[in-house]
């Protein structure tokens, strides 16, 4: 019967390493682009005078009326989902902070680069879209927090398979970096010669960190 081997032989330990060594550098190429596309759209979120990221000014609106069949849904939000089909609108639907009017169903339907409100007439058969188009910037700048939820609604759900996608990439993105830090002080930790510089390095990260996530809370 053999024995498992010791987890600080040398050859456990060179084992350990080079997983390590493989998770840090595969994580790192597979996260790229993802964290190209944050970094830069958290330039230009932090830097909104920049004219070459202003998207807003440059949007293009369309307005336009369809008629509308009866739909069978018994709720708004199956009402809604019927409604986008008729009028050939794909996203996440995000509900205006006010009552529904009888007889009429308000709601807007937002993707990364294009955002309709659509304003039904049930009575009428009706419904009246205004859609706005944004460019690549916008994009970017929608893809840094898109998540199909709003802070100010917690009721709200997605219903759009995409942002769920998406949300599910971003979480995985989040647990990869995390994967990533811990891999790279491990990294840190065999090389002896350098545990005095990256303490130093660790140190000054945790004052500085803690600093902006604390500090400035208790100025206000």
């Amino acid at each position: 019967m053999s024995s498992l081997p010791d987890p600080a032989s040398p050859r456990s330990t060179v084992n350990l390493e080079t997983l390590n060594r493989k998770l840090h550098y595969y994580l790192g190429l597979y996260f790229l682009f993802f964290l190209w596309l944050f970094s830069f759209t958290g330039l230009l979120l932090n830097h909104p005078q920049w004219r070459f990221g202003e998207f807003w000014p440059q949007r293009k609106e369309i307005r336009f009326e369809k008629a509308i069949e009866p739909t069978p849904a018994t709720n708004d939000l199956e009402r809604a989902q019927d409604l986008m089909r008729q009028l050939n609108v794909a996203g996440e639907i995000d509900w205006p902070d006010r009552k529904q009017e009888p007889g009429r169903l308000d709601f807007n339907v937002n993707r990364p680069g294009r955002m309709n409100r659509i304003s039904a007439d049930l009575a009428q058969r009706r419904a009246s879209v205004l859609q706005t188009d944004i460019n690549a910037w916008g994009v970017m700048n929608v893809l840094h927090t898109f998540s199909g939820t709003r802070a100010n609604n917690p009721n709200a759900k997605r219903d759009w398979v995409l942002t769920t996608v998406w949300v599910f990439a971003m979480d995985v993105l989040a647990a990869g970096l995390l994967l990533m830090v811990l891999s790279s002080y491990y990294m840190w930790y065999r090389l002896k010669q350098k545990r005095r510089l990256g303490l130093i390095a660790l140190t000054a990260g945790a004052i500085s960190c803690g600093f902006f996530a604390a500090g400035l809370a208790w100025l206000r």
